[in-house]
Parts: C-alpha cells; structure tokens; sequence
C-alpha cells in the first residue's frame, strides 16, 4: 500500500495520548521498541491477517478502527471486538505462539505500528508491571467473550442489538449532533450480534419508529439511550 505522509507516532507519547498498555514500559523499552517497530497504512477494506496464518508479531492501533473476527464453515463472520487507537491485536497469538485464531480487518482507514514477536516476549519476561497489565487485558477480553456467549444464548435479538448500540456508545462516543462515531454497515451491526442482516434491518427501523434513533444512511443517530438500555436490559 502506498504511503501517504504521515509522521511515525512516538510509542511514549502515543501511549500517553491513548492510554496504551505500552505506557508501562521503561524509558529503555520504549526506545527498544521505536527502533524495531514498523509504521503501516491500511485503507477500509485491507486485511492485516487471516485465521489460521503464522504472524511473525502484533499490531497497536494508532488511529482508525479494525475489526477482529472469526469466519463459520458457512463463510459468515462473527466479530470478537473493535480495535480503536491504543489497543493491541493478535498479542495473544504471539504468547502463545499458534497460528492466528482470529483474522482483521479495516473499517475505517488506519496508522498501525507492527511489532516484532521477540520484542513482546522480552517485555512479559523483563518487566512484571507491563506482564501484570498484558495478563489483565488477556482477561478482561475473556471476560468480554463470556458475556457474549452468555447474550446469545439467553437474549433476543432486538435485546442485543440495543445492547450493542450502547456499547458502541461507550466505546466510540457521539458527535456533537448524537451520531455514533463508529460507521457500520447492517451486515457488520448483523455480525456482531449474530444474526441475519434481515433481521437488523427491520429491528432499525422499529427503532427508528418508537424515536429511539434515527438512520441517515449507514450513520445511527443515538436519540434516546435510556430506552435503549431498557430494552438490552443491561443493568438487570
């Protein structure tokens, strides 16, 4: 992919910036790292890797939105989670040192750094602080991935797809006229929750008619949260 102009981001201010789990690291680390990581560019659409493919490293998300999933024998995808500026991917591939269990793909175009796997090894077993942080990111995505499982199984649809506006809410935030500042598509919304794109389509636009957003397009106009959260029953 072509390079636009794009300064590289300093790992120290970065994670600063965006609350980095590599704000851990020490003066030393971090200027470890500036010199062997590599700055790429992705466009909407690009694929950084796929499922079952050996990955010589790990991504930080500097800007844009990756999404993270996993593909059914019937070619469906179902999307694990949104990598936003600061997160790491396919860390956990790295540790353990097995072919890559998810793949990811951009949503909206993106600056990564790409990081050797030895730099993450040497990190977990020289710094605890950073290996205590890495071991709780690792568990709080299993416990993400625990309250999916739990959603699907015991929740209707139009009860996770409010779900999935709110966590959206919280993890993107709203412009100033109450748009989500993540753009998905229906088959995309549809993947998260999994279920038919049909289904998301219909559940929209009876979210639409009791004013509970409104759709321009792919963009989704948050206009009353609250009832929202009654209908995900979230706080039950």
């Amino acid at each position: 992919m072509k390079q636009h102009d794009v300064s590289v981001p300093v790992c120290d201010k970065c994670s600063a910036e965006t609350g980095s789990i590599f704000r851990h690291l020490t003066a030393e680390e971090g200027d470890m790292i500036n010199f062997k990581k590599e700055f790429r560019q992705f466009r909407r659409g690009d694929v950084l890797y796929r499922e079952g493919s050996r990955i010589s490293g790990f991504y930080c998300i500097h800007s844009g939105i990756i999404k993270v999933f996993k593909t059914g024998f019937d070619g469906k995808e179902q999307i694990i989670r949104f990598a936003k500026p600061g997160d790491i991917i396919a860390y956990r591939s790295v540790l353990s040192n097995e072919v890559a269990c998810t793949s990811a793909k951009v949503i909206e175009d993106c600056n990564v750094c790409f990081i050797p796997s030895d730099i993450l090894i040497s990190f977990v077993r020289s710094n605890p602080v950073f290996a205590h942080e890495l071991l709780k990111l690792a568990c709080h995505e299993l416990g993400e991935a625990n309250s999916f499982i739990t959603d699907i199984a015991q929740k209707t649809v139009r009860e996770r797809l409010a779900e999935i506006l709110l966590v959206l809410i919280n993890d993107f935030g709203l412009d100033d006229q109450n748009y989500l500042k993540i753009s998905l598509t229906r088959e995309e919304l549809a993947n998260i929750i999994g279920t038919a794109t049909e289904s998301v389509i219909r559940l929209l636009s009876e979210f639409k008619a009791d004013k509970l957003v409104e759709l321009t397009g792919r963009r989704i106009r948050i206009m009353d949260a609250r009832g929202l959260e009654k209908i995900s029953n979230v706080f039950d």
